[in-house]
């Protein structure tokens, strides 16, 4: 495989970390599968480790990137779910920015006919962090208020239109008129700019005073304080990204507020349960074919291209998910 590739990090640092090094791949072991990638997805995710926020998991080059879509090559001793020629797709942290690579049958999920490869790239992630949020996390109910932050992100898009399909009323937070109106064509009931508007007051006033039952927050330090103050008395917030930094301030004794509940929810605990994946994913994937939650890619790049990918996501330009064609 000679032409097989993937864009790695020298050391932590900015997206000019990147540099395209030659791979070579062996044959898989028991329980492992190989595959073609045919698309990869792009999220904070990666740059948390890209870098630096999260620790290096290696102490040379690091291939960073957490879901893809791609075909079996090869299948290893034992594996009798999939086989060669398969279309397949999954999220695991690290490993994606790259045309081949081994994993462990366990993580995959078979492609149904109807789901395409940028679209399946665009969602195991995403999607499964909304299906988590939304059914783990904190099951919301039909009549609920909740507020999601991010909302025109790759996330905050699947689940507004999630909690559109589950009668919940979302209010979601996002920045510049642009965003805030491509999130309320995505299920939200109402959306606060949060660059021009105090969004615990709009909550306020969206909730006559009450707040809402779930905060969900994956922006950290610029948002975590804020989230705590919008809960109703016993609300929740879930805490699942620091796209802003880490929300450190915040303290356990916050929460006497009004005696609020905390969660940080990891989606690779969840993936990691194989009956949870596959009932996970089946569940996103009837949302998707049923039209319920429609899926926007923003923007396709070639694989060699993921710094532009980095610097777009960063410099927050982008809404929707970006993919990686390799």
């Amino acid at each position: 495989m000679t032409d097989a590739y993937a864009m790695a990090a020298r050391a932590p640092g900015g997206s000019d970390m990147f540099h395209k090094v030659a791979i070579t791949l062996p044959e898989p072991g028991p329980g492992q599968v190989r595959i073609r990638h045919t698309a990869v997805g792009v999220n904070f995710l990666d740059v948390y480790y890209r870098g630096g926020s999260y620790p290096w998991p290696v102490e040379a080059d690091l291939v960073t990137g957490s879901e893809g879509a791609g075909v079996v090559e090869a299948v290893g001793a034992g594996v009798t779910e999939f086989a060669v020629g398969q279309r397949v797709a999954y999220t695991t942290p690290n490993g994606a920015y790259a045309t081949h690579r081994l994993l462990e049958a366990a993580l995959l999920v078979p492609l149904p006919d109807d789901i395409a490869d940028e679209i399946a790239a665009a969602v195991m992630l995403k999607g499964l962090t909304a299906q988590y949020l939304l059914h783990h996390s904190f099951p919301v109910q039909a009549g609920q208020t909740v507020l999601f932050h991010a909302a025109a992100g790759g996330v905050g898009l699947i689940a507004g239109q999630w909690l559109a399909a589950k009668g919940v009323r979302a209010i979601g937070t996002a920045g510049g008129p642009e965003k805030c109106a491509l999130a309320l064509q995505n299920g939200y009931d109402a959306v606060i700019d949060y660059r021009a508007q105090d969004f615990v007051t709009e909550v306020g006033t969206l909730t006559d005073g009450k707040g809402v039952a779930v905060a969900y927050d994956s922006v950290g330090r610029d948002t975590i304080m804020g989230s705590l103050d919008a809960l109703e008395r016993f609300g929740t917030l879930v805490s699942f990204g620091q796209s802003s930094g880490a929300p450190d301030q915040l303290k356990i004794k916050d929460l006497t507020k009004g005696s609020y509940r905390l969660t940080r929810p990891t989606l690779f605990h969840h993936v990691a349960r194989r009956d949870w994946l596959l009932r996970a994913a089946e569940d996103l994937f009837g949302m998707i074919r049923s039209g319920k939650i429609v899926i926007r890619i923003d923007r396709t790049l070639p694989l060699a291209e993921v710094a532009e990918a980095h610097d777009g996501l960063e410099g927050r330009r982008t809404t929707g998910s970006t993919v990686l064609i390799p």
